[in-house]
């Protein structure tokens, strides 16, 4: 999705209290974390959710959501049993979303939390198949070249997607794909219209096989488990800090300019990263924007955020250098995020150099730390995530 794109996308996780199969399975731990919790973590993750919303009949799932980052929609009596559909629970949700904002999201995922290993690469494909491939539903689904069997009603054995006198070798094999109920996704007004997770082109998003895990029973739970500390430690490290300090453009930005028609100018960030900052100061862990424009959006934009900011600032290291003496913060445990070299001698004085994804080479060789995510497209909310993490250890 471009960065001018102005689409809006809801994802909805539906988590109920009442589970037959693993009873309280969306708070069951997976990796130190909730179910719940990493769905909304791997949503928060992703750079083109721009609302995360839970709708449960629990109270306890609905806080420890919260805590999460994500919004809580009570689901009512009628919504809860277990043989309501999804489809009812994502009306209900579009429902209070154009409610309270007027209309609805251009694009609806439904992710499920019983699906542990989602990569925010995966929920990014899925809108980016809705739109930018013009699909107008989508869901993941992993390869599979299995031979399918069935019983038919003697018992026998029944060949399904091949015939049993033929053994092609798996190379020979056209693949087919298994769904695997992780992330769906939908354009909101054909949503609307027919009230299913299916409808008009549907587009497929492959995700890895590896990622494909359902915990729908004790035996996928064991599982889950045994393989989550391999999948965590590819999420990032933990960035244990009491401040971080950031670049303006090129980091909350993607470091392009508007030029209007008088001559003023305007950019585009990511709501994602608003959310991300607005977690941190919730926290009580500082966020100050430190930056060489003189371009009052800047300021603009730390005010929207509640961060404190700085700019039109010719040397960055020396005013840095005075912002942390008088906040009396040991620059060991404060965060430098940026972009281009002129960051490079404000890196230099935090315990934590951090460069976004598409930074320059040289300012990516001196970062500690390189996000997966790229300026004004979810770089600033993957940190937040990160170092929330690491308080949130801290004080448990």
């Amino acid at each position: 999705m471009s960065q001018l794109d102005s689409a809006r996308v809801l994802a909805v996780v539906p988590a109920r209290g009442g589970s037959k199969g693993v009873p309280g399975k969306n708070l069951i731990e997976v990796g130190d974390e909730p179910l719940i919790t990493r769905a909304v973590r791997a949503l928060g993750r992703a750079s083109r959710v721009d609302d995360i919303v839970v709708s449960t009949d629990s109270a306890e799932i609905g806080a420890v959501a919260a805590d999460a980052g994500a919004t809580v929609f009570p689901r009512p009596a009628e919504l809860s049993g277990d043989s309501v559909s999804s489809e009812a629970v994502l009306l209900h949700c579009l429902d209070i979303f154009r409610g309270q904002h007027g209309s609805d999201p251009d694009v609806v995922l439904m992710v499920q939390c019983t699906s542990p290993f989602i990569a925010a690469e995966t929920i990014d494909g899925v809108v980016s198949s809705i739109l930018d491939e013009g699909w107008d539903c989508a869901f993941t689904a992993a390869r599979v070249h299995e031979f399918l069997w069935r019983r038919d009603g003697s018992g026998a054995a029944v060949a399904v997607n091949h015939s049993a006198e033929v053994r092609p070798l798996r190379q020979e094999r056209e693949p087919e794909f298994r769904e695997t109920g992780a992330v769906y996704g939908m354009r909101t007004t054909g949503f609307r219209a027919a009230k299913h997770r299916f409808f008009g082109r549907i587009g497929l998003v492959e995700m890895p096989a590896s990622h494909a895990v359902e915990i729908d029973s004790h035996d996928d739970l064991a599982i889950a488990r045994a393989l989550a500390a391999g999948f965590d430690s590819s999420l990032g490290t933990d960035v244990d800090v009491d401040a971080v300090v950031t670049d303006f453009d090129g980091v909350h930005t993607d470091d392009r300019a508007i030029v209007l028609q008088d001559g003023t100018e305007g950019v585009v960030v990511s709501r994602s990263d608003g959310a991300g900052v607005a977690r941190l100061l919730a926290a009580g862990i500082p966020l100050m924007i430190l930056s060489v424009e003189q371009n009052p959006v800047v300021a603009a934009r730390a005010k929207k955020l509640g961060a404190q900011v700085l700019h039109g600032v010719g040397d960055k290291a020396a005013v840095l250098k005075s912002w942390l003496a008088e906040q009396r913060l040991d620059p060991a445990r404060v965060a430098y995020v940026g972009n281009d070299l002129r960051d490079l001698d404000a890196m230099a004085l935090v315990g934590w150099p951090v460069a976004v994804g598409d930074a320059h080479p040289a300012v990516r060789q001196a970062a500690r730390l390189v996000l997966t995510k790229v300026g004004g497209a979810g770089a600033v909310r993957e940190l937040s995530d990160l170092v929330l993490r690491a308080y949130e250890r801290r004080n448990a």
